[in-house]
């Protein structure tokens, strides 16, 4: 037989163009998703500040870097969960392991899609969110700055600066130079104070969002209950910050916030305020936040992989579901980490990296257990949660049958006379089946166990040979072992 290649470019190609295809597809669906969330909220700013349609375009995309740091990742798992469902459903797997391709030579093909795909969410999470964040407050600003000069209308009053008023003669169309300004300022004041000037301007301070207001050759009229003043003045600034909306997640847009700040800038700040300080901290996890989630991203990827191979001819593609949870699984415990970072002493790196590492250790453990083709759950387990489940299920399941015979009008009747619990106070009223009718599927002397109710019969029991004992054990420890228990006429036996 031929030996394979060391780097089988046709095969690599192949799973990586199947693990692509379902990645943008989940990729663009998801975003579709986030887009259709945000959109209510973004709504309120258009109509707020009266934007166009592409000034509004522009400032949705300025939220996408934030909204990928988390479709992303989802998306990559998603894309190969469902390629190597797709391909295990088929027996496509099955024929490369005949053609002596192991799950090994599959991985690189994998650790490839998923390293890019991590540092894709790297340069999201670290270059363009910054960016994103300064630019969606520089847009916000000259919006709400724009709205202000589209107010300030010739020879009428314009209230768009909030607690000021101000009213204009005329303005120069080429220098924007007012002509003849009436201003009423009520900021903090009980009677406004009346600002009079013969020319003004207006400039914006885009770096510290603020409009300042200049007037020349004026005069300023404070009136109070006890006594007046009128100041004049050569020149008079009124400074007015600007009060956007607060649209990103509660972060204040005149302010420079923790996702406006790129790492450099993030380290400086926690070492200026102090490492163990509460602002500090909260640098820190900002920092780790930006590493561990496309670290994160590589590593969901790679849990796809065994994840995907659950499927098979027959089976059902229960790897979707069970993605989803680990996804919500590690951003439940990654939220965890980042709440102990901010509220205890624990170390920052420690808690911000724990879920990386606890998911790194369980997709190399699912990996190497899909390899040697053995379930990822040891049957110990397997079977403990099954024999919690069936014991936990069973008086449901026996009132829902109850009640559909009920509905279908039927009588209804005790199933195994003996299938009834131990402490069940009611004798069962069904004979059970003679010994040579049982004679063809039970063999003499063993125990006889029932695979519905867990209850397992003795030889010398009444219903030793009951119709619906289908399992025998070779004696009783190994019946008691595999989770049934013996009925009330064989546990006095038993006793004796």
């Amino acid at each position: 037989m031929a030996r394979p290649a060391l780097f089988p470019k046709l095969l690599y190609s192949y799973l990586a163009t199947e693990m692509l295809a379902p990645f943008f597809a989940s990729f663009v669906v998801m975003n579709c998703v986030f887009f259709l969330v945000k959109l209510i909220p973004f709504l309120n700013v258009v109509l707020e500040l009266e934007i166009s349609f592409a000034d509004f375009l522009r400032l949705f995309c300025y939220l996408f870097p934030n909204m990928f740091l988390y479709s992303i990742p989802m998306a990559a798992m998603m894309g190969v969960i469902i390629s190597f469902t797709r391909l295990s459903a088929e027996a496509e797997i099955l024929a490369f392991k005949a053609s002596g391709i192991s799950l090994y030579q599959m991985l690189p093909p994998v650790i490839l899609v998923s390293l890019c795909i991590g540092l894709l969410t790297s340069f999201f999470s670290v270059s363009l969110i910054p960016k994103s964040e300064v630019a969606m407050k520089q847009l916000m600003f000259q919006l709400a700055k724009e709205k202000i000069d589209k107010g300030i209308k010739e020879n009428q009053f314009t209230e768009a600066l909030g607690d000021l008023v101000v009213y204009v003669d005329s303005i120069d169309k080429e220098s924007g130079e007012w002509e003849n300004v009436w201003v009423s300022d009520m900021r903090g004041q009980v009677h406004p104070i009346i600002t009079m000037a013969q020319k003004g301007n207006m400039t914006a301070f885009i770096d510290k969002m603020m409009v300042t207001i200049t007037l020349s050759n004026g005069s300023l009229h404070r009136p109070d209950t006890t006594r007046s003043q009128i100041i004049g003045f050569d020149s008079y600034v009124i400074n007015i910050p600007l009060q956007t909306p607060k649209i990103l997640d509660g972060d204040d847009l005149t302010s420079l916030s923790a996702k406006s700040m790129t790492l450099r800038q993030l380290q400086d700040a926690a070492t200026l305020a102090g490492r163990d300080s509460e602002e500090g901290r909260d640098r820190l996890v900002h920092f780790h936040k930006r590493l561990a989630l496309p670290v994160g991203c590589f590593i969901l990827s790679l849990l796809g992989l065994p994840l995907g191979l659950l499927a098979g001819p027959g089976k059902k593609a229960i790897g979707i579901p069970l993605g989803l949870g680990f996804f919500i699984l590690y951003y439940i415990l990654f939220t965890l980490g980042k709440s102990l970072a901010d509220d205890s002493q624990l170390p920052v790196v420690f808690t911000m990296w724990l879920p990386n590492a606890i998911f790194l250790t369980l997709a190399l453990y699912a990996i190497r257990q899909a390899a040697r083709e053995r379930s990822a759950v040891p049957e110990l387990i397997k079977d403990a949660v099954a024999a919690t489940v069936d014991k936990c299920t069973r008086p449901f399941k026996k009132q829902f049958k109850k009640f559909t015979k009920a509905l279908e009008g039927t009588p209804v009747q005790q199933s195994d006379p003996v299938a009834t619990p131990v402490d069940s106070v009611s004798l069962p009223s069904k004979k059970p089946v003679s010994s040579e009718e049982a004679a063809n599927y039970l063999t003499e002397g063993t125990v006889h166990g029932n695979v519905n109710s867990h209850i397992f019969h003795i030889q010398g029991c009444e219903y030793y040979y009951c119709k619906n004992c289908t399992i025998e054990f070779k004696d009783v420890e190994l019946a008691a072992k595999s989770g049934f228990e013996p009925c009330r006429f064989c546990k006095n036996l038993l006793e004796k």
